[in-house]
């Protein structure tokens, strides 16, 4: 090998693109083939080619209703957590003492080194009944009675925004520190109104961070499963818990196949519909 001359690029890229293979397309190719096949009581599937699955999904009400109900909260908790995300991440940006500037990072990363299924039991102990939640309304004397908040469509957007909400604070943050505040200035002293200066000024270059961090939270809130299971209770049906029961309590294997690989393309056409979206009204990100 000559002297400065780097490997070539598909030996850097062999070892990443044999673990997406293995581990990622090959179990997606074998459910593919799942979901063509036919079930059966006694051997849990047959072989077949057919889409009887699909169509079984799609003229069902009742899944259908449960993937809307997916897409709407998958929907609502990001737009909350870029609300809540785009003040806090500014904060941070713009903080100039280093240390309180890195304890703050610190407790924002802090939810995500803890198991899902640890937060989510944290906030049914919030959220119960006789959770702290309704502890303080009774203590304030706005209640006389507990009011019902866990397994609620409610107590499931709570749990799915404070779940993704450092997603998006820390990629808001990161595209904010790129960002020299001259151009916030001199904006500001143009004469342009804090809100037009956001607008016109500080949006259209922070909407990669708003588009990465946007597009994390949302798949994440699409294929949310112990939030949805143990806040939201039987009664709230989203689309990875149905997965999950059609596996291990129908053993209907090809239709959870189906079901899966329907949360997928949803979950991908959202996505590409948004960057089609945001590229033609901000340019490319």
């Amino acid at each position: 090998m000559r002297r400065g001359a780097g490997p070539p690029p598909s030996l850097l890229l062999s070892p990443a693109a044999l673990v997406i293979t293995l581990g990622l397309l090959l179990p997606m190719a074998m459910m593919f083939r799942f979901s063509l096949n036919r079930y059966s009581a006694n051997e849990l599937m047959t072989q077949a080619l057919t889409l009887a699955n699909y169509a079984r999904f799609f003229s069902d009400p009742f899944y259908l209703g449960v993937l809307g109900k997916t897409i709407a909260v998958a929907m609502i908790s990001t737009f909350v957590a870029l609300v809540l995300g785009v003040p806090a991440a500014y904060f941070l940006a713009r903080l100039s003492a280093p240390r309180l500037k890195s304890a703050l990072i610190l407790l924002t990363v802090i939810p995500l080194l803890m198991g899902n299924s640890v937060r989510t039991a944290g906030w049914m102990v919030l959220l119960g009944d006789r959770g702290l939640c309704n502890a303080i309304l009774i203590f304030l004397g706005l209640t006389a009675e507990p009011v019902r908040i866990l397994y609620t469509g409610k107590a499931v957007l709570i749990a799915l925004v404070a779940a993704i909400l450092p997603y998006m604070i820390i990629s808001l943050q990161s595209v904010l520190e790129g960002i020299e505040r001259v151009y916030e200035e001199a904006a500001l002293t143009l004469g342009a109104h804090p809100a037009t200066m956001f607008r016109r000024v500080l949006l259209p270059m922070l909407m990669p961070g708003i588009f990465s961090g946007s597009l994390l939270c949302f798949i994440l809130a699409m294929n949310a499963y112990a939030t949805p299971l143990l806040i939201g209770g039987p009664t709230f049906q989203m689309m990875a818990p149905l997965v999950y029961q059609q596996l291990t309590k129908v053993f209907d294997w090809p239709f959870a196949s189906s079901m899966a690989f329907v949360l997928m393309a949803v979950t991908i056409i959202s996505v590409v519909l948004s960057s089609v979206f945001v590229q033609r009204r901000y340019g490319r990100v």
